[in-house]
């Protein structure tokens, strides 16, 4: 049985992760667009491990986020120093509370890249995504190992339609959306 994930292991693990997500990115070829990444999210099996963590990022940020998204609750914490992958300078962590699924491996899972554009559903946000990125739409296709998925998850309170493709592969994830979470969790506000 592994033990817990914890603050330690996040640290341990950026150095692969940030790797990782640099060699993502190039493969799907978004190197070139320069797309902000407004947060990193983490993935975790059991409450307890969640609750520590929310814990600890507390001592390195500010949750500006509690929200129920898909019956589960949603922390988004603001670092008080970014986190950088390559160019990136990441200030926001996405730490969600298990669900029904559990992971095979639990630590840092996905980026968000913004794309910034008024899109109000999935198949106009890949048509933007194909504007600039025409080499994804043998991806999107599914004529690869890599796994697509477009969804609109949403909170109880938001209002700003933020729809979402992710791309998978291995244990990593990068998705692309319309909005920043900053943006998103002002939505709530109104």
């Amino acid at each position: 049985m592994t033990s817990p994930i914890s603050y330690r292991n996040l640290v341990d693990a950026w150095p692969n992760f940030s790797d990782s997500i640099t060699d993502f990115i190039s493969e799907l070829g978004l190197t070139q667009l320069q797309l902000a990444c407004d947060h990193v999210a983490l993935r975790v099996n059991d409450t307890e491990s969640a609750k520590r963590l929310s814990q600890d990022f507390e001592r390195v940020g500010n949750v500006i986020s509690n929200n129920i998204i898909n019956g589960r609750p949603i922390l988004i914490f603001e670092l008080n120093a970014p986190l950088i992958i390559g160019d990136m300078s990441i200030d926001c962590v996405e730490l969600p509370y298990p669900g029904e699924k559990a992971y095979p491996v639990e630590g840092w899972e996905h980026i968000e890249l913004v794309l910034p554009c008024q899109v109000k559903n999935c198949d106009e946000l890949r048509d933007e995504l194909f504007k600039i990125a025409p080499q994804l739409e043998s991806v999107i296709t599914n004529n690869t190992d890599i796994k697509v998925k477009m969804s609109s998850p949403q909170g109880e309170h938001e209002r700003l339609a933020n729809p979402t493709i992710a791309f998978k592969k291995s244990n990593i994830c990068i998705k692309v959306h319309p909005h920043g979470i900053k943006d998103v969790i002002a939505s709530e506000q109104a």
